[in-house]
């Protein structure tokens, strides 16, 4: 098995919106629909957009394992309007948006392989902080699988309908 991690385009954002539905579709069976609600999010047309305006402001980037679209994200220079009432990190930054992955590939290593390559684009970038936020509800295994990258909780938020949200962020 090979990762390989490309840059993507408008022409992914078919794929990109497929490995949401897969990870929301994954996410119901194992019982846990808090993070991204039952319905296919290629449905909603608010997310279409983001997945969109994220494209447009930033870098997508495509982890294919043996050339099939496998997981994906998006860094750009700052976190999005939903956190515009957090404290600003007082620094450059770059900030994910949008990691998911086709859930065939579940522990393939292709979501780690991202966050690698977005900390050495970030490095390359002349920037030393890379921040994401995620659901931090449930059992927390998010907030930990961000931190067995290399990121350490920042600030805790509440979304819309008390979303429970962490920030994370890693030097780099």
């Amino acid at each position: 098995m090979e990762i390989t991690i490309r840059e993507g385009g408008p022409d992914d954002i078919p794929a990109i919106l497929g490995m949401l539905d897969s990870c929301v579709e994954w996410l119901v069976a194992q019982g846990r629909p808090g993070q991204w609600g039952t319905r296919p999010l290629s449905e909603n047309p608010r997310v279409v957009e983001s997945v969109t305006r994220d494209m447009d402001e930033g870098s997508v980037f495509i982890a294919e394992v043996d050339g099939v679209p496998a997981a994906t994200l998006t860094l750009t220079d700052a976190p999005g309007a939903y956190l515009a009432h957090l404290p600003p990190p007082g620094e450059p930054e770059r900030y994910i948006h949008w990691l998911a992955s086709d859930r065939r590939f579940k522990g393939h290593g292709v979501g780690s392989a991202l966050l690698t390559h977005a900390a050495a684009e970030t490095r390359r970038a002349g920037v030393s902080l890379l921040r994401v936020d995620c659901y931090a509800g449930d059992d927390g295994g998010l907030v930990r699988y961000y931190e067995s990258n290399g990121f350490a909780r920042t600030e805790t938020y509440k979304g819309e309908d008390d979303w429970p949200g962490q920030v994370l962020a890693r030097r780099v």
